[in-house]
């Protein structure tokens, strides 16, 4: 008897959002008053216009990501330094093992 089978594999259930409450006539109305706002000039909402806002907040916020920026370090520089510590470990490991077993 097999635990499981290649050929009827069961697909995940789909996540199905039913609303208790729309208003049709509403999301209508707010849409005519975007499209006009739009269409006057009244409403910048391209996602071009808040890159500049939100460029940098994320390491502004965090002292560990603005003190390495502060010292110059790239994602490449982490990027090596964390690599060199997985060598160093890992020949800590090899002499432990062989001075040990």
């Amino acid at each position: 008897m097999a635990l499981f089978s290649f050929y009827n594999v069961r697909k995940p259930r789909q996540f199905e959002h039913k609303p208790i409450y729309w208003d049709a006539r509403k999301e209508a109305l707010g849409d005519r008053v975007e499209k006009v706002k739009r269409e006057l000039g009244m409403e910048d909402c391209s996602p071009e216009s808040y890159k500049p806002q939100i460029k940098g907040t994320f390491i502004e916020g965090t002292s560990h990501l603005r003190k390495s920026v502060e010292r110059g370090d790239t994602a490449r520089s982490r990027k090596y330094k964390n690599v060199k510590l997985l060598v160093v470990l890992a020949v800590c490991a090899v002499i432990f093992w062989i001075l040990f077993w």
